[in-house]
């Protein structure tokens, strides 16, 4: 006996928990290193196709511009469909909370401070709403938002009373066409920017060295260290060059640090506190995370306010960069948001997926997006290809799944 144990000893010693093979890792993170090299690799695809246009300064801020919107959204649909639901009507309440915006500041020459807090507090009302039926009245996600879909397109059209309903206020622009301010005047290259972008790359491989510390102290696994080392710094090198060609323009645009501020909060939240693991028990196994003590009903309600909430700023954000609030606002948001999210890595069953994947998946679509417009693919097309790509997204989720 005493020999066995002695033997497994020297097994487990050859091989610690905390340094597992490479090709061990990467077959066990399949799905999250796949979809980072597929964004390179269509990224690097469509800036060969046209002739370099994908990454000029100009395009690049503009890639940033347009998804805005659908990176806020898909962060909250992450949280949703982890818990297992399904939301629908995202892009009708962005779209009724804009001409809400549009109503209040420009109707009622409300101050844009106010109107804007009042858009927010209606999203989150409206996500309260649809979460209560879905929650404590245990009616379908899918069947409430899509009523919820009908009946904010609808309001928002009697909101705007068919027409178009414009200009903001220039204050209320800068959320979406607004860029970082410059502190050091001279020259074409915005530093303040670069300074800002650079110094993001270098605390963020200082905070993933410490959590890479943190993990190996309480002896869980990590990556391998040559594969940590040349993942963080192509990410810092990314992180950095991108910063560069945008302050050659511009500089970083306001709705980019909204959106980066953003992620950072939802992915602690999702992978370093107590709600945010009770999440991933709910869509896991519901009734075994009722038993273990999670009020599934409240956390699943929270969601949906989460949402709604969401839903509105980006609301705000699209009509800020269209500098107009329209009737057909919103239309369609719902399909990339969603579709962002599973081909970020997110299970249709619920319980799986990570706030960097769907940030990723909305890139990708956004990528495609804006790559396919400027070599001049129709929308039919477009349509066609991003539908094929969801659908080989959900294909490799469910194989991995059965594997």
């Amino acid at each position: 006996m005493s020999a066995e144990l002695d033997s497994a000893r020297g097994v487990l010693a050859a091989r610690p928990p905390n340094a597992p093979g490479l090709v061990h890792f990467l077959k066990h993170h399949l799905r999250e290193y796949g979809m980072l090299l597929s964004l390179l690799a269509i990224m690097v695809f469509f800036q060969v196709m046209t002739d370099g246009t994908l990454l000029q300064p100009l395009n690049l801020t503009n890639l940033v511009l347009q998804n805005s919107y659908i990176v806020i959204m898909a962060l909250g649909m992450l949280l949703v469909i982890v818990a297992g639901h399904i939301d629908l009507s995202v892009g009708s309440v962005s779209g009724f909370v804009g001409a809400l915006a549009a109503v209040l500041m420009v109707n009622l020459q409300w101050h844009f401070v106010p109107a804007t807090l009042a858009c927010l507090a209606a999203g989150a009302a409206i996500g309260a709403a649809q979460g209560w039926f879905v929650a404590y009245f245990k009616i379908p996600s899918f069947i409430v938002t899509l009523a919820g879909m009908l009946v904010f397109k609808g309001l928002a059209l009697a909101l705007l009373q068919g027409q178009s309903v414009g200009p903001f206020p220039d204050a209320f622009q800068l959320l979406s066409s607004g860029f970082i301010p410059e502190v050091f005047a001279g020259g074409e290259l915005r530093t303040t920017s670069l300074l800002l972008g650079t110094g993001v790359a270098a605390a963020l491989l200082v905070a993933a060295w410490r959590a890479r510390r943190h993990a190996q102290a309480h002896g869980i696994d990590t990556e391998p260290l040559g594969l940590f080392v040349l993942r963080n710094a192509a990410f810092a090198a990314i992180l950095v060059a991108l910063s560069w060609l945008m302050a050659s323009y511009k500089g970083l645009p306001n709705v980019l640090i909204v959106m980066f501020v953003l992620t950072l909060a939802y992915d602690f939240v999702t992978s370093r506190t107590v709600p945010g693991r009770r999440l991933y028990a709910l869509g896991g196994n519901e009734k075994a995370a009722r038993l273990s003590g999670i009020k599934t009903e409240r956390l699943a309600f929270l969601t949906f306010v989460n949402m709604g909430l969401l839903a509105a700023l980006a609301g705000l954000v699209f009509a800020a960069r269209l500098n107009t609030a329209t009737p057909k606002a919103g239309l369609g948001f719902e399909l990339d948001v969603i579709a962002a999210c599973f081909i970020g890595g997110a299970s249709a069953s619920g319980g799986v997926g990570k706030v960097m994947g769907a940030v990723i998946g909305a890139f990708v679509m956004g990528v495609m997006n804006n790559g396919m417009s400027i070599l001049g693919v129709g929308i039919d097309y477009q349509q066609v290809i991003k539908g094929l790509v969801l659908l080989a997204a959900v294909c490799f989720d469910v194989y991995n799944k059965n594997k």
